[in-house]
């Protein structure tokens, strides 16, 4: 079974992000996926420095890696923060780049050769699509594998029905497509 974790790059209660993430997670374990949900708030990540790497890398920094080196691929929703993804989302990021161990300093080893999967929610007319291209292209310099399929969803504010579905089928049947060649994507490199 492909395994696959979703990681929101907000942890504000109500986040349409993290809505928008777990209609993901809902459709890659419905087209068959084994999903792990990381909630960036349970991982003691401080702001990523080398002084601090070199003196004491830290241990939710350390976990967090681990957690992503176990999958598959991995799917990323970020808010857009000034035109680029959130803080959050890009400290988690960074942290898990880093080598532990006896890895060389290139090592990736959370991240080279895997899939990974973009998606966004917004309050703008863009939703977020100007994130995605700021998170689409550090992904790819850490060796990621990105999907061309991205789900951005503008007027989040409006865009979600009271049970969280979404309410136009446009963005709801992009979400089922991206999980879907995220899966395949993720199998095949896997193999």
């Amino acid at each position: 079974m492909t395994s696959i974790a979703v990681i929101v790059g907000s942890t504000r209660e109500g986040s349409f992000n993290r809505a928008l993430g777990e209609l993901a997670a809902a459709s890659l374990e419905a087209q068959g996926a084994r999903v792990t949900r990381v909630d960036l708030a349970a991982f003691d990540l401080p702001l990523y420095s080398a002084a601090l790497e070199a003196n004491a890398f830290p241990a939710g920094a350390v976990k967090l890696k681990d957690v992503f080196a176990t999958q598959d691929g991995l799917l990323f929703v970020s808010p857009e923060y000034n035109g680029s993804l959130s803080p959050l989302l890009k400290n988690a990021i960074d942290w898990a780049s880093r080598p532990t161990g006896d890895e060389g300093l290139v090592a990736l080893t959370a991240y080279r050769g895997k899939a990974a999967a973009i998606m966004s929610a917004s309050v703008s007319l863009f939703g977020g699509l100007r994130g995605l291209m700021h998170l689409r292209q550090i992904l790819s310099t850490i060796q990621m594998i990105v999907i061309p399929e991205q789900v951005v969803v503008p007027n989040a504010h409006a865009a979600f029905a009271e049970d969280g579905s979404l309410k136009e089928t446009l963005p709801a049947s992009l979400v089922d497509m991206t999980a879907g060649r995220l899966i395949a994507v993720a199998k095949a490199l896997a193999a």
